[in-house]
């Protein structure tokens, strides 16, 4: 089984782009802290390349900046390319097959979360009204 769950901040905005045959991709990447303190008491993190497709992609497009918070579930990819100098290199990203965005516009501390033309709610919304029900003690079964 290849599964990835992973939690925390986009390192720069997400890059959207598009295939020869007109699939949505965007690629992006999180900074995990780890859950240990080194020696000397700092923090380690974690780098991930994240990989996005389809309706996901335009999703996390729109609506992730840099330095959102973002829970990503997928699997594990690793592939091998050839760098400038002719060396081979292997690479690990992460497919992400579901991305849970966990910042909020206010989190955010006046940086733009969201998309500038996502409105936020001026007025809470109104309970619906309930309607009689007629019970005549009858159990329907």
């Amino acid at each position: 089984m290849n599964k990835v769950f992973l939690i925390g901040n986009l390192t720069r905005d997400p890059e959207l782009t598009e295939t020869a045959g007109g699939v949505s991709v965007c690629h992006f990447s999180i900074a995990v802290n780890r859950s240990y303190t080194s020696s000397d008491g700092e923090r380690q993190t974690d780098f991930f390349n994240v990989t996005a497709w389809r309706g996901l992609a335009d999703t996390v497009s729109r609506f992730c900046k840099k330095g959102g918070k973002v829970a990503v579930s997928g699997s594990i990819q690793m592939r091998t390319y050839e760098d400038n100098s002719g060396q081979k290199r292997t690479a690990v990203d992460v497919i992400a097959q579901d991305v849970e965005f966990l910042s909020t516009k206010n989190q955010s501390q006046g940086d733009e979360f969201f998309d500038a033309g996502d409105k936020p709610a001026s007025s809470p919304r109104k309970k619906p009204a309930l309607q009689a029900f007629d019970d005549d003690g009858d159990i329907p079964f």
